[in-house]
This record gives structure tokens, sequence and C-alpha cells, in this order.
């Protein structure tokens, strides 16, 4: 389940990944599978290519990526979530859910 994203942040993240750009998304989550992990961010990207890209960029495997039409989509979670969205300077999520 997803929790603390507004309804403009979802459109603006839609629209930046059908429009071919890397756009992150975070936002609060919980998953028994992964205990004490608090939040997710999702890496989009509709052009599949620049996505795997992106992904071994950061020594992430690819064939992880969700291919989910319209939205195809990297969950980060953890230690690797904050270190890669230190990187894009995405300070603003990184402030805000507390991995600052």
């Amino acid at each position: 389940m997803a929790f603390g994203v507004k309804r403009e942040e979802l459109e603006a993240w839609k629209r930046n990944v059908a429009e071919g750009h890397i756009a992150f998304l975070t936002h609060y989550w919980f998953e028994p599978r992964f205990p004490g992990v608090k939040t997710i961010t999702k890496v989009g990207c509709d052009d599949l290519g620049k996505l795997a890209d992106w992904c071994r960029r950061y020594g992430l495997n690819p064939a992880y990526i969700h291919e989910r039409t319209p939205f195809p989509h990297f969950d980060l979670i953890g230690d690797k979530q904050a270190e890669i969205l230190r990187s894009e300077g995405q300070w603003e999520q990184l402030r805000r859910f507390g991995m600052a």
C-alpha cells in the first residue's frame, strides 16, 4: 500500500514517465516481506532502454524492472534508495521521508 503521495505528485510522475524522463516517486510503504522498510521509491521511464541504462549506472539489475504498461518502473528500497536519491539530487523526497 502507498501512503503520503498527493494526487498532483502522482500525476506529475506519470506525465514525466510517459514523456520518457527518469522520474522519481517516493512514498510510505508497508510490505510484510520487508520488515523495517517504511518507504519505497518508484523510478519510472517509458523508455525501457533508458531505464535499463539508468539501472546499470547504479549497479542495479534491469531484470527487476517492472514492465507494467503504461508506467514501467524500478523499485528502490533500503540503503540503496537513499544513496541513489542523494546522487540524483532528490533532496525534497529525502527530507520529506526522513532519509536526509
